[in-house]
């Protein structure tokens, strides 16, 4: 199973929409294969900044399946707007020891 962690720096006073529109791209990631679970988080320090972890089967799921879908261009639609500056997106795999 892979992670991925997005740090999301959202621009000022748009976090309400933000959030309303990722209820809106949720139910898109939800349905693509390959998906497991995510999670959305808020920053306690700074509530414009936010963690996004998506957990994939694979990493191919992720960075083909996904982002070369035509859902894909919805989610960019709602979401990318609102980042400043676009978040770096990287992916984890957990270590066994």
């Amino acid at each position: 199973m892979v992670l991925e962690i997005a740090l999301l720096n959202i621009r000022s006073e748009q976090t309400g929409a933000f959030e309303a529109a990722f209820a809106r791209a949720e139910r898109i990631i939800s349905g693509m294969s390959g998906y497991v679970r995510h999670e959305l988080r808020r920053c306690l320090e700074d509530d414009h900044r936010y963690a996004l972890l998506v957990w994939w089967e694979t990493l191919e799921d992720h960075t083909v399946g996904f982002r070369g879908s035509a859902e894909y261009q919805q989610w960019r639609s709602l979401l990318h707007h609102f980042y400043d500056p676009f978040p770096t997106v990287e992916h984890f795999v957990r270590v066994t020891a």
